[in-house]
């Protein structure tokens, strides 16, 4: 993370803070934060040249949307979840979008059609840039697209937590390459939509999820056997 969100002249606190917020969450989604790396608090202000106060404010909004993790009298540390913890996620989103899906089915109009296609479009050229945190934000936007003209605000509102979770979880343990799949997807998704293919669509909107779920799990199972290997190698810890 770079120490360029320092407040100069001219700069509001707002400012300041949501400068600190890109960064921090800039590096999560590209994965250079690993599990359960503890952010501590002294030298990201110094980082930042910030003072405690306002960091502890951005540190508070990433802890209540999921990703990072707050402990009383510890501090602020990234997530380190579980494979249950994953699939949980996972399920609670399958749930959600199954009928998000149903909904959509069919109903998608001219304006619906060119938004969804837009954003494709977008997250192909983020992946072409190699901007890989754009392309994972832009990834899980999509999924809250759909919601919003489903259901609406308060749809996304349930929908977003679990959304920004699994981000979390992908930039933590699925390698970087393995979202340039994720537009084709999502163009499938749409295409079944619009022709009105409620099976279809529910399997591609399915599949999509369950694939990306399985690469998690696995890549997290990984690096949990070789922490634990770390661990028991040395007989003197």
């Amino acid at each position: 993370m770079a120490a360029n969100a320092g407040r100069v002249a001219g700069e509001s606190a707002d400012d300041v803070q949501a400068q600190i917020y890109a960064s921090i969450n800039s590096a999560l989604l590209q994965g250079k934060l690993v599990p359960g790396q503890q952010l501590v608090e002294r030298e990201l202000a110094a980082a930042f040249g910030c003072t405690r106060g306002a960091l502890r404010k951005v540190l508070a909004r990433l802890g209540f949307e999921g990703k990072l993790e707050l402990e009383p009298n510890r501090g602020a540390f990234v997530p380190s979840p579980s494979e249950e913890d994953i699939r949980a996620t996972y399920r609670a989103r399958q749930v959600m979008e199954a009928g998000v899906v149903v909904s959509l089915c069919g109903a998608l109009d001219s304006g619906m059609r060119r938004q969804l296609a837009a954003h494709v479009r977008s997250e192909k050229k983020a992946l072409r840039e190699g901007r890989v945190d754009e392309a994972v934000r832009l990834a899980g936007q999509f999924h809250l697209i759909l919601t919003e003209l489903a259901g609406g605000a308060a749809l996304v509102a349930a929908l977003a937590p679990l959304v920004a979770r699994t981000e979390l979880y992908k930039a933590l343990f699925d390698p970087s390459k393995a979202t340039s799949c994720a537009p084709d997807e999502h163009a499938q998704i749409i295409a079944a939509l619009d022709a009105g293919e409620q099976v279809a669509a529910l399997a591609t909107a399915r599949e999509h999820l369950a694939e990306i779920e399985e690469r998690v799990v696995r890549q997290a199972r990984k690096r949990q056997g070789r922490d634990l290997k770390a661990v028991f190698a040395d007989p003197a810890t």
